[in-house]
């Protein structure tokens, strides 16, 4: 009789372990502690995620390039905030990837800075052999400066350089001439009259109504995952909304920041409008596809048509 017994205990701990572990995702996320790489840890301290029995595993990256290659090699099951155009490159190299949601549509708040002391007054004056920062090859930094220097007609020699800190070093130091940043890193500097703003994402008009960064989840991992990774994007979606609705969003961001919560409101006012993290559209796929052929990020002109398999939606809220 205790055999038995025995035997059945041990198929219920192994049927609740299974349920455990199927309950559980590893998240990439890039440049962690800006407001738009938040949300996972919005909808932690919310509660959301484990009202939802949802236990989530953070790898946070430097920027787009890492999370695009943590998503393709599987070792994470979602990777969040990644360049539009690195992963449409990306796809039609063969890459097992799929687009779950977009991320942000139109460029808000990415800004490029020179310091106070610069003679360089705007990108036109960045001629031959200045150097511009972005953070990664196919990024959503990388897509937008190029989109500037092409409308402003500068020759500045675009240079990866990683993540804000690390670029902000390399611009005090002398080592490249532009800096690249995201509010609101930078705003305190503005103030103290450190540094000087010399374009603004949002000066591309081109791209107000492009999605410029997506959600994305390795191909393979969303067919054995993907109820568990719709019930993922519910929660995120949830969150978003928590954050533009609660004050302790701005007080998290604050501090993630180190800058003051007058600040932190200001940056997310002024830079993060909601409506650009919609989730349900990926937006002017046209321009997209034109940006990655000019930029030589795919061989030949490709349709909309031909990213069918690249796109697949799991959540709309």
């Amino acid at each position: 009789m205790l055999k038995p017994l025995m035997i059945a205990l041990a198929v219920l701990t192994a049927a609740i372990s299974s349920s455990y572990a199927q309950d559980k995702l590893k998240i990439a996320i890039p440049q962690r502690g800006f407001w738009d790489s938040s949300w996972v840890e919005f909808g932690q301290a919310a509660g959301f995620f484990k009202e939802a029995g949802l236990e989530v595993d953070i790898f946070w990256t430097d920027g787009g390039a890492q999370t695009l290659t943590a998503a393709m090699s599987g070792s994470v099951d979602v990777a969040l905030s990644n360049g539009t155009l690195g992963v449409v490159g990306a796809f039609f190299k063969g890459a097992p990837v799929k687009i779950i949601s977009a991320q942000m549509t139109g460029a808000n708040e990415l800004f490029w800075w020179v310091k106070s002391e610069s003679p360089v007054k705007s990108l036109k004056d960045l001629g031959d052999g200045k150097t511009i920062a972005f953070s990664s090859p196919g990024s959503s930094s990388h897509l937008i400066l190029l989109s500037l220097l092409r409308q402003n007609q500068s020759k500045a020699k675009p240079t990866p350089t990683g993540g804000v800190p690390g670029t902000f070093t390399q611009v005090m130091t002398g080592q490249i001439d532009a800096g690249w940043s995201v509010v609101p890193f930078g705003l305190q500097d503005i103030e103290a009259n450190k540094i000087r703003i010399i374009a603004r994402a949002r000066d591309v008009e081109e791209m107000r109504n492009q999605t410029i960064r997506v959600n994305i989840v390795n191909s393979e991992i969303l067919k054995t995952k993907r109820p568990l990774i719709e019930k993922f994007m519910r929660v995120y979606a949830k969150s978003i909304d928590w954050a533009y609705q609660n004050p302790q969003a701005i007080e998290m961001f604050a501090k993630n920041m180190k800058v003051t919560p007058a600040i932190a409101k200001k940056g997310v006012d002024e830079f993060y409008p909601k409506s650009a993290m919609q989730m349900g559209e990926i937006r002017d796929l046209e321009r997209t596809l034109k940006d990655a052929l000019d930029n030589k990020f795919i061989p030949t002109a490709k349709t909309v048509k031909d990213l069918e398999g690249l796109i697949d939606i799991v959540y709309k809220p």
